[in-house]
């Protein structure tokens, strides 16, 4: 569940569970868009907007404060949308916009209001808001898990037009913008007192568009030949392995007040998501807060949700986790891809001098397929080049193989200029913890371990 570990024995979960339960056996029937295909009538697809506007009347659902709102919406559980959180409050305000292409006119979407419980395994289930997606302003009534009981009263417009693509059912409920981030926080980052550089203690998760188009329905699977890949996936040990890379990326991933937020509408966006940011104490890069950084990301791109999750590939939180590309796809067997990528002023970081100001550079990101988990097969390269200047489209996108020499140099002159000119450590470059420091790997083995005791104090 996003945001936070769902204990199947806790009263919030068993109470959402109830809740679906009830809902399910009061609509014990096909949805209205398969049974009219069942029947053979014609179905109209729609291109739509949706805008979340906000909710009232939630209940106060901690002891301390009020309520943290969020909500996840689904379109015939086909895609979801996850909204930010609302910090302590009983009437949130999102403005928060979805636009899809290909939908059906029968569609129902679903909403589902939850409670984030920041530093809790679960979050509290608040209700539930349900609407067609006709054209205009709705007002949805939030009913909780028993009896219906009303919990609130949700706000959405909904803006709709007829299809526009020729065949709309080869890409059905295709995500068509905005270009929504989060940045996340490694929990380990708050325990820090010497240390300023908060980006190798975060990652990234994008909703990029159009995957589908240019990947179809094709995956990577995890690559049987590789020995870390083998220690996650298969053997008698490898359901406690996946078990802890997993625990680490639901605390990695978790959706907090904390969490940065934005939406990539130019180039301006994405450069100011690879801007260097704060730096240590003592370094010269705080003057570089500003301009883009020379740095290397680990990336994938998943097959659960098609989002684009990238953290510097000497991120702190790698430390003693089997595979990094692992813990970015939270130990799915596939991906839609996975590599590396840097970015690069025109002409390569060799040729670049910081006396050139970034707006007047031409901007270039260069990305692989270097993945011994997934292996990413080197002929969809062209595709993936593809998606990402269909997304990024101020860019130019170079995408290359692992083992490509162009590849090599532009990588190793990214580092080189990092560590020259900008005040980055060599032990920067790889995944490593600061003296003193719990990684990200002890807390989530913890977090199993708390897990397990409240399971068995449960059932006791």
């Amino acid at each position: 569940m996003p945001g936070g570990l769902r204990n199947p024995l806790s009263v919030s979960h068993m109470l959402e569970q109830l809740g679906d339960a009830v809902h399910n056996v009061k609509n014990k029937r096909s949805s209205l868009t398969q049974k009219m295909g069942e029947l053979g009538f014609s179905i109209p697809y729609v291109d739509i907007s949706i805008q979340f506007i906000g909710a009232s009347g939630l209940p106060k659902m901690d002891v301390v404060g009020t309520t943290d709102p969020y909500f996840v919406a689904k379109l015939d559980d086909k895609i979801s949308f996850v909204s930010t959180v609302q910090q302590n409050t009983l009437s949130p305000v999102w403005n928060e916009i979805w636009r899809l292409k290909n939908v059906p006119a029968t569609a129902d979407l679903v909403i589902k209001v939850m409670d984030k419980d920041e530093g809790e395994l679960t979050d509290d289930f608040i209700g539930t808001a349900s609407m067609s997606v006709s054209a205009g302003a709705k007002e949805a009534e939030i009913h909780g898990p028993l009896f219906k009981r009303l919990r609130g009263t949700f706000w959405v417009k909904i803006e709709s037009t007829p299809a526009v693509d020729e065949d709309p059912t080869v890409h059905p409920y295709l995500f068509n913008g905005p270009i929504r981030f989060s940045r996340h926080f490694s929990p380990t980052v708050g325990a820090l007192t010497n240390l300023n550089d908060a980006r190798l203690y975060s990652t990234w998760k994008m909703y990029i568009m159009g995957v589908p188009l240019f990947f179809g329905d094709v995956h990577q699977h995890w690559n049987r030949n590789y020995k870390a890949a083998q220690s996650i996936f298969q053997g008698p040990t490898s359901f406690a392995v996946r078990s802890g890379i997993q625990a680490g990326h639901r605390m990695l991933y978790a959706r907090t007040p904390k969490n940065g937020f934005g939406v990539i509408e130019d180039t301006a966006g994405i450069m100011q998501v690879l801007h260097n940011g704060a730096s240590r104490p003592g370094a010269n890069g705080s003057q570089f807060a500003h301009r883009v950084k020379p740095a290397v990301y680990t990336y994938i791109i998943s097959s659960e949700d098609d989002s684009f999750r990238f953290s510097e590939t000497g991120a702190a939180f790698f430390v003693d986790f089997a595979s990094k590309h692992a813990l970015h796809s939270n130990c799915c067997e596939t991906v839609r891809y996975s590599g590396e990528f840097h970015p690069r002023p025109e002409g390569g970081w060799q040729n670049f001098s910081d006396d050139i100001p970034d707006d007047a550079v031409k901007w270039e990101l260069v990305i692989d397929n270097n993945s011994g988990t997934y292996s990413p097969d080197k002929a969809l390269l062209p595709a993936l080049k593809a998606l990402l200047e269909f997304n990024f489209p101020g860019f130019a996108i170079f995408a290359l193989d692992h083992d490509d020499e162009e590849l090599k140099k532009s990588r190793e002159a990214c580092r080189a200029y990092a560590l020259k000119f900008r005040g980055v450590r060599q032990e920067d470059l790889q995944p490593h913890a600061q003296v003193g420091e719990e990684t990200l790997s002890h807390q989530a083995a913890a977090q199993l371990q708390a897990m397990e005791n409240e399971e068995t104090e449960e059932k006791e």
